[in-house]
């Protein structure tokens, strides 16, 4: 019986061999097309964004079958982070993450697909829906080929609201405020900030540190939590504000050059637009988590105190930042072409969202205080 069974196998491995239906696995690993390409990244390697795009290129890889595979490299590894769009574009880097408004010099309507001004009324979420249902995305590739830039760009980090960020003293007041000298992301919010009577001053991620031990600042924002932890602030100032405006939306993005995205098989490209949607679920999970943890951290063995942003400083934002997009619309169709449009959507999704944000605030209250009632 089992020589009759060997024989049948055999016989059933030579039929599938002569139909060319029986490939070993070694011949398919070797004939599949790779496609392989680096990703020049704006953020250092300890980063949670870097962590997430690990994992963007990790599942890539599996969801290609071993076809896409990308590699991710820390800040400044080939180019800078102000020459990554142009080197995408010009093909030195096949790919490149980096936030919009670091371009902003080259059209300032760059800013308005990573920081949408608090004043058109977008938070992070409705500026996600914008970008991908109210018109967002196919402004953004009217941008790029107006600029005659050849990428193709993905929003893949949606991490905002960035903090008002670290002091070295407690602030009640705006006129507290304007007593420090304060590390702020450059464009539209250090131009609001300086229109506040803040002395704002523009630096890169890797320079705060030394500069507050300078006395060249003394307080600064970043980008949250984690990452505020990973960069050391609560070891150089002791007072923290989350609530700030001046990037209460944030998406990192990356961006592809044109002709290697026009080089891969229609299935790849697929897989990296369902990559590039599923790493904004997983941004949106990951801001929730490692900062939250990032927090405790700074109250359980930073004693750092986490203090609430002055009332007046929300009217006051509004107001200036209005002037300085007033100007730039003003200066710029294209501006304000965007910024109307981001606008009119936050008009439309305000009944919606504004009741939807308050519930989950009062319910966030109600919870708390019912968890400390039963402490006692």
């Amino acid at each position: 019986m089992l020589d009759k069974t060997k024989t049948r196998l055999a016989g059933a491995l030579i039929a599938c061999a002569s139909l060319g239906l029986c490939v070993p696995a070694a011949a398919n690993a070797a004939d599949k097309d790779i496609h392989e390409f680096s990703i020049q990244t704006a953020v250092p390697s300890a980063s949670l964004y870097f962590k997430l795009l690990q994992k963007f290129s990790k599942q890539i890889d599996i969801m290609s079958n071993g076809r896409l595979k990308a590699e991710v490299l820390a800040a400044g590894a080939v180019v800078g982070p102000f020459q990554i769009l142009d080197s995408v574009s010009n093909g030195v880097i096949k790919a490149g993450y980096v936030w919009p408004n670091y371009f902003s010099g080259k059209n300032s309507a760059y800013v308005l697909f990573s920081n949408a001004p608090a004043s058109t009324g977008l938070d992070q979420r409705s500026l996600v829906a914008w970008y991908y249902n109210g018109g967002g995305e196919a402004l953004y590739q009217e941008l790029m080929d107006k600029m005659h830039f050849n990428v193709k760009a993905f929003m893949v980090q949606p991490m905002g609201p960035d903090p008002l960020g670290w002091f070295k003293e407690p602030i009640e007041s705006m006129d507290d405020f304007k007593n420090f000298k304060y590390r702020s992301p450059p464009g539209i919010p250090g131009e609001t900030y300086k229109n506040m009577g803040v002395a704002s001053v523009a630096l890169p991620g890797g320079d705060i540190v030394p500069s507050a031990q300078r006395g060249v600042i003394d307080a600064a924002e970043w980008i949250g939590p984690a990452d505020d932890r990973n960069l050391g602030l609560q070891k150089i100032w002791k007072y923290y504000y989350l609530q700030g405006l001046h990037q209460q939306t944030d998406v990192g993005q990356i961006f592809i050059n044109g002709d290697f995205w026009k080089s891969l098989p229609p299935d790849l490209q697929e897989i990296i637009k369902v990559a590039a949607k599923a790493s904004i679920a997983e941004t949106f999970n990951a801001d929730i988590y490692d900062n939250a943890m990032a927090l405790h951290q700074f109250q359980d063995k930073e004693d750092v105190k986490v203090l609430d942003t002055p009332e007046d400083y929300y009217p006051k934002f509004i107001a200036a930042e209005r002037k300085v997009t007033e100007k730039y619309a003003q200066e710029n169709p294209f501006f304000k072409k965007v910024l109307d449009s981001q606008t009119e959507f936050a008009k439309m999704v305000y009944p919606y969202r504004s009741r939807i944000l308050t519930l989950y605030d009062r319910m966030l209250k109600a919870a708390h205080e019912q968890h400390e009632a039963e402490k006692k």
